[in-house]
Parts: C-alpha cells; structure tokens; sequence
C-alpha cells in the first residue's frame, strides 16, 4: 500500500479515492501528515496540541477496516486539523484563553463527531485569538501562527491555524468558523479555500445566541473540490440548531450533491462585481490584484456589472450586534481582567455603552439591509469581491489602525468585505487566486444567494478550474523546505503578546 507521491501532498479526493482501492493506508498518510507537522510547525505554530500515539492508533484501526472490506465512509483514514474552538476528546479546548489552559475536552464537537463518523482522523488542533475574537491568530496560551508563505507575516484569523495547517500541506482539511471572515480571511492570507456557508447548512449546538447566526462552522481545504467532499459531511440533519430545517429527517439540500460538484459556465450568470460594497476600506494594493483577476476571468463571465448591494449600514449594524454577542463575556472581563485579551476587553466594553433602543434599532437595521439584499440579487447570480481589505501584515500588529492612510472603526472594521455578507445571512468562499504586487497570497471572496451554497461552490470550482494552470493567477504555493529551515516562530520578539 504505497504511493510514490508524498501522502501529506495529496488532496483529500486523491487520498480517500487511494486509501478505498487499497493503495494507500491510512498508516502511511497518517505518519506523512505527523512528520510534516514534526518538520514545519515549529516555523509557524499552526498546530497547538496534538495526540499522535492515538492518531496512529486510529489509523491502525481504519486500516483494518479497509483490509477487512468494510464499509467505508467518504473520509475514511483523512487526518483533519480541529480549530481550537471545537472539542476533540482527550485533547485541550482552551478558546485562545487562559482562563481555559487547562480545559480537556471530555466528548467531541458535533462537527468533530460527524467527522470521525464519516471515517476522518483528528490530527490535532488548530491555534486561534483569544476566544476568536479579532482577525491576528495570537494568544497568550499559545502564542502567535505566522504565515506559511512569510512567517513574519499574520495568517490572520480566527481560524488562522487551520489555514497554516493546510497551505502546508500537513492534513488535507480543516474547521474553522466565521462571523467576520474567520474562515475566509485566514483562507485569503494563506492561499487556501474556505467558506462560510448559509446559517443552518453546517448545524452546531455550541452557538450561544442560536437565533442570531451572525457565526457559523464551515469547512476549510486547499481545493474547492476537496471542500465540497468535507462539506458533504458537515451538512447533516441536526435539530439541534435552530437553522437547519429537518423534514423527515432530511435537509433542504441534500448534502451529497456537494461532494459531486457539475461544471457551470460562467458566460450565463449576472456577475456583480465590487471592489469595497461602497463601505470598505480597501487597501489600494488589494484593489489593484483585485482588478487584475476580474480582467482575466471576463473572457469566460457573460453579464458583468460594477455594483454591489446596498450596504450602507454594514458597520453600525455589525458593531452593535457584534458587541451584544460579547456580553456573556463580561463575566470573564470582571473575574479575570488580566486573563482577558484586549479585543474581547474592548468589544464588552462597547457593549456596555449600547442600551435596548441600540439592540432594537440594529435588528431592525438588519432586517431591511437582508430584505434589500434579497432584491439585489433577483437581479444578480453572484458577487465578486476581494476577500480581505489589507495584504497580510507583520503578525505583531494586532489589527491595522489606518489603511491607506484612512484610520480603521474598530479591531474588526478591517474585516469588512467580510461581514457585508455575514449581515444578510449569503454563503461566501474565499479562494487562492496568485498573488498580490507584495508577493503575498490574494483571495478572490464569491458570495452567492441564500441557500444556493451548492451554486457558490460550482462557480468556485469552475473559476479554480480556469486559473489551476495559470501562473499569474493559480494557487499559490509555500516553500516547504525553506520553512523547514526557517527558525521556530516561538523564538521571536513578542511570540507571546504582551497584554
């Protein structure tokens, strides 16, 4: 059971197509992934904590169920990064906070267990901010995840080490979750796929105000395609979460369409395409890559328009629901002051300066902006857009203060090609596409209509498909064996944040 190519390089389809035809064990892929996080995460610190000896043992087991001919689910023997926001048993769930350094995880995240259903292995977890809040990945438990392709540089975030993981190919996929971008802006900084999918589509019982999805759980991977194969997976049947509709026991979707993804022809949707939603502050260098990808798409796009929905509310609705979500934090804010990161220190204090006409008006806001949206897109199939307004920066800056000389709202208002979407609840992905004039990795955010996650995805595909051999515009790739050599990240100057 052998594979001349190096197992960790494989996608996620390559390898659960070699692991089910017997030419590839589940042994051999695991061992490849654990020594490539052995030789490359000391240079970026993606991987946090971590069992191998019950990796090991678990692909042993997979092993034989493979040699035992027996059923198979579709992730069978694929190792997984976890996000440090979901519990894997045994393993440490801290939330980026030293508050919980000591937390070990008793049972598993539904996320984590709907994986492990489908024959996928945990290999270990993934490094966030505290408590995700903020767009660096960097604590004080764990300290900070440098970018893959310049680990001087931020992967952003929260789930900034779940795309360290995968831009260097130590495991083909990886969770992550999103209410700001934290799925698509860590994907963009590090040249790899991730999406935030329509509230509902990837249930969860962990989301404190399960009646405002303003966050969600998504998949993150290297390719569209191995996305689409996880997501099938995540999208399941779950009551639990009050967004996702069960009839009968199923979905609306049905979640294997979206491990067989169609092609779709580009020159028969009604492209939007925007550089900031009219609100943004976009850096100058971003609008420049931005433009250079829309100009060698448009052969292949049919009705393209320079436009956006109206998003003229975007920052005051986000700022004050942002805040009532990090109220409960408080509690953590008052018993441990010095515990508590400045990002979740300041949003709780935010918080305390809005009343119930602020919520009221906010809800009320928001209402109008998803109905306006709704209308944009009877119009509209997709919107393209950058994904994020700055190129990565130096991981020591906790948030960019001005952006293009233009001062930045808030620790978040740098997030905002994100949230635009987030506000009117569309499925976005963000994917590698070249990189930006300061050599770092660009990602193209694609946001589709409400629940046509499956249409998101196979325009996604269709765009990564045109760009796979192109090499202005294709994926971007990390020099591994320059990493290698790269000195650990944890010997830097202000690994451990002074706050």
């Amino acid at each position: 059971m052998t594979v001349k190519t190096n197992p960790a390089d494989l996608s996620a389809v390559e390898a659960s197509r070699l692991i089910a035809r017997k030419s590839l064990s589940p042994v051999e892929l695991a061992k490849a992934c654990i020594e490539r996080v052995e030789q490359i995460n000391p240079a970026i610190n993606a991987v946090v904590a971590q069992n191998f000896d019950q990796v090991i043992a678990d692909a042993r087991a997979a092993e034989q169920q493979v040699m035992g001919n027996e059923p198979l689910g579709c992730l069978h023997g694929l190792p997984f990064g976890v996000k440090d926001m979901n519990d894997v048993k045994g393993l440490p769930t801290t939330f980026g906070s030293e508050i919980f350094r000591d937390n070990i995880a008793t049972k598993d995240d539904a996320i984590v267990a709907a994986m492990r259903r489908a024959g996928a292995i945990p290999l270990g977890k993934t490094n966030n901010p505290d408590w995700s809040a903020g767009g660096n990945t960097i604590n004080k438990v764990y300290g900070a995840t440098g970018n893959p392709h310049d680990p001087s540089k931020s992967s952003a975030g929260s789930s900034g080490g779940s795309a360290a993981l995968l831009a260097s190919r130590m495991a083909p996929l990886a969770t992550g979750s999103d209410m700001g971008g934290s799925l698509r802006n860590p994907a963009a900084f590090c040249g790899v796929v991730g999406f935030r999918p329509s509230p509902g589509v990837v249930p969860g019982d962990t989301r404190g105000a399960a009646l405002l999805p303003l966050s969600t759980s998504g998949p993150m991977a290297r390719t569209v395609e191995d996305l689409g194969l996880m997501l099938s997976v995540m999208a399941r049947p779950d009551r639990l979460d009050p967004y996702t509709v069960v009839v009968d026991g199923k979905t609306a979707w049905n979640p294997a369409d979206f491990a067989r993804l169609t092609p779709v022809n580009l020159s028969g949707l009604r492209m939007a395409v925007t550089e900031d939603y009219g609100f943004a502050p976009v850096e100058s260098v971003v609008r420049d890559a931005f433009q250079a990808v829309v100009k060698r798409l448009l052969p292949h796009m049919g009705q393209v328009e320079e436009t956006h929905p109206p998003s003229q509310d975007a920052d005051r609705i986000f700022s004050v629901l942002r805040a009532l979500l990090f109220v409960p934090h408080g509690q953590y804010v008052r018993e441990h002051p010095k515990l508590v990161g400045p990002n979740v220190t300041v949003n709780v204090a935010e918080a305390m300066t809005y009343g119930p006409e602020d919520f009221s008006d906010a809800i009320t806001r928001q209402s109008g902006y998803y109905r306006d949206w709704q209308s944009f897109f009877e119009i509209h199939d997709f919107v393209l857009s950058p994904a994020v307004t700055i190129s990565p920066r130096d991981w020591h800056e906790l948030y960019p203060t001005h952006i293009d000389g233009q001062a930045t709202k808030s620790y978040y208002h740098w997030l905002a090609l994100a949230y635009a979407s987030t506000l009117a609840g569309h499925p976005a992905i963000t994917i590698p596409v070249g990189r930006d004039s300061l050599g770092m990795p660009f990602g193209l955010q694609i946001v589709g209509k409400r629940h046509d996650d499956l249409g998101v995805l196979k325009v996604a595909a269709e765009i990564q498909a045109i760009l796979a051999d192109d090499v202005v515009f294709g994926v971007p790739q990390v020099d591994l064996a320059l990493l290698a050599k790269a000195k650990p990240i944890a010997t830097m100057p202000g690994f451990f944040p002074d706050w």
